[in-house]
């Protein structure tokens, strides 16, 4: 991974963590995901005229990668109404990893070299300790740590997909572009059909900050994307994942959630594995 590509996935790490934020503070949890995918929509449907269209090879995959997307959001979605941000973010985005190099390696043989091996296990360890050693001395919500589980399930699932898509597609920028149509179409529609007459008047006052979440999800993922066109994929995904200390930090300072000694800890042994993997690198 050059500095180039590291900068730009953990800037992409950044963003994520703070529209995932965004999501979680408005109350209404399907408001505030028919604003991000639906202002995701809006960004793609700007941005499709000025960049190549998808070649044929990549349509199977982006079509995938769309129905996982919902998917995704309706899980997120549960999660957040579960577990608290600090909880449900970090087991989550810490889940994601380790699918994802089990699969790189079955489907694109995408095999890691023992000190990217290494790094991708500590960074998994650590990510792991930051989202459940805060609970110590409390009872876990299991209902919340399953959604948040499954949500990574889809995470790792759609990762997968779109860096096979993106490198078939011939332009990031278009396949970007598409995927944010197919998949940021069906919350807005579900929520039309459902809240029908009421629809307008519940978003509107969440429009600003949603429309603000919705740029910095479309950012976050097309510079993982892109990044993915010019490294391997499990490292790619376990140093995005470097997200878990800026959710972590956004929960404890906005959301006023515990974050102590241990996932300190947790933190450091996150840094280190992102060392090991990125001198295998």
């Amino acid at each position: 991974m050059t500095p180039q590509v590291t900068a730009a996935v953990l800037l992409a790490a950044v963003t994520h963590a703070c529209w995932n934020a965004i999501a979680h503070k408005i109350t209404d949890k399907l408001v505030g995901f028919t604003l991000i995918s639906g202002g995701g929509a809006l960004i793609g449907f700007v941005a499709a005229p000025f960049a190549a269209f998808p070649a044929a090879g990549a349509w199977p995959y982006l079509i995938a990668s769309a129905l996982i997307h919902i998917a995704y959001y309706a899980l997120l979605m549960r999660s957040f109404r579960l577990g608290d941000f600090g909880q449900a973010y970090p087991i989550a985005r810490g889940s994601a990893p380790l699918v994802v190099t089990a699969l790189a390696a079955l489907f694109v043989h995408e095999v890691p070299d023992g000190w990217a091996a290494a790094g991708i296990g500590l960074s998994c360890a650590g990510l792991t300790g930051v989202a459940l050693w805060g609970l110590r001395g409390r009872r876990p919500d299991w209902a919340a740590i399953g959604a948040a589980l499954a949500t990574g399930l889809s995470i790792a699932a759609y990762t997968v997909v779109d860096g096979l898509g993106v490198r078939a597609s011939g332009s990031a920028i278009g396949y970007i572009a598409w995927l944010m149509i197919a998949e940021g179409l069906a919350l807005p529609a579900y929520m039309l059909w459902l809240r029908r007459g009421r629809t307008f008047a519940a978003l509107r006052p969440f429009a600003a900050v949603g429309l603000l979440g919705a740029a910095l999800s479309v950012a976050a993922y097309g510079l993982v994307l892109w990044a993915q066109t010019k490294a391997e994929m499990a490292p790619v995904a376990a140093l995005r994942e470097s997200s878990i200390l800026v959710g972590a930090a956004i929960g404890a300072v906005v959301f006023k959630e515990r974050f102590g000694a241990p996932r300190i800890w947790a933190a450091g042994l996150l840094v280190v594995g992102i060392g090991l993997m990125l001198h295998a690198g």
